[in-house]
This record gives structure tokens, C-alpha cells and sequence, in this order.
């Protein structure tokens, strides 16, 4: 017989989690993003944890951590209630369900403060996982860090108004 895996669990973003959600950025984009972007577009990616700007963006939104036996896997932020800002999830517990947990949290949040949509500013190697949510591509960017261009994809999900989601709670 397999063994189980542990239940993952959810909380809220504490500052002292930084370190560790640095880690997990850092590594996702390093293992997970290899066949969509170079290695100079990865290390500018990377960069954009170095500075308080990022620890601003955690504080400053809503953002979630997901848990296995009590230790960080992956993380959501949510901004404005409407925009997903940063959401990575560690390679070692990628394909484990803990990304459609931490987004399907952050949906109920959204839909629950009455947010009609969710936005996303969407790599190519997360777009699969956002059109599996019901996302909608808006348009192509590219996106500029450091000397480095990034190809991204706005994309939209029209949430149901709140009385829908209370008929079908």
C-alpha cells in the first residue's frame, strides 16, 4: 500500500515567512520555468525578490501560505482583490494539488468580498494552470527587468455575483 501524503494546510503570511517565500520564488522560477524563458530571463525574474519592493508586495496584500507538516510549500498573494500577484509553489510539491488549493482560497476571499474578476499577469509555463481555472487570455505583454524582456499573458476569470455563489453554496 502507499503511503499518504501529509493534508496540506493554509495561513495567512506572517513577516517572518519572507526568508522562506524568497526560497520558494526563487526555486520555482529556477526549476520550473526552464522551457519558457532563458537563463538571463530567469536570473532577472529572480532578482525581483532582492528587494523590499517584494517584502511590500507580501505585507501589502492579501497572501496565503500554503503548509505541509507545518513547513512553507507555496504561496498566493492577492492584491486589491482583484489581482493575483505572486503565486509560486515550491518544485517539490508541484502537481501535489497545493497550487489549486492556495488559488481556490483566494477565490472564495475574492468572491466572498464581492470582486467580480481575478486578474493575473501569467508566465507561459502557468498559463495551462490558469486556463484550467476557467481564465480567459486578455492580451500578450512583454514585460521589462533589467536588460532582460519577459513574455507574459494578462489573463481574466469573471467570478459570479455574489447572490449566483450563495445559490449554489
Amino acid at each position: 500500500m502507499g503511503q499518504a501524503l501529509p493534508k496540506p494546510g493554509l495561513r495567512p503570511f506572517l513577516p517572518a515567512d519572507l526568508p522562506v517565500l524568497v526560497d520558494i520564488y526563487e526555486e520555482s522560477i529556477a526549476e520550473l520555468t526552464g522551457e519558457d524563458y532563458s537563463e538571463s530571463q530567469q536570473e532577472a525574474w529572480i532578482a525581483r525578490a532582492e528587494d523590499d519592493a517584494f517584502a511590500q508586495r507580501l505585507t501589502q496584500s492579501l497572501t496565503l501560505i500554503a503548509t505541509v507538516e507545518g513547513s512553507p510549500v507555496g504561496f498566493i498573494a492577492l492584491k486589491d482583490n482583484e489581482l493575483i500577484d505572486l503565486f509560486y509553489v515550491h518544485p517539490a510539491a508541484a502537481g501535489q494539488g497545493i497550487g489549486t488549493m492556495l488559488y481556490d482560497a483566494v477565490e472564495k476571499l475574492a468572491g466572498a468580498r464581492g470582486a467580480p474578476r481575478l486578474v493575473a499577469e501569467v508566465s507561459d509555463n502557468a498559463l495551462p494552470f490558469f486556463q484550467k481555472q476557467g481564465f480567459q487570455p486578455q492580451r500578450r505583454n512583454t514585460m521589462p527587468l533589467s536588460d532582460e524582456w519577459l513574455a507574459t499573458t494578462t489573463m481574466e476569470k469573471r467570478l459570479a455575483p455574489q447572490e449566483d455563489r450563495k445559490l449554489s453554496s
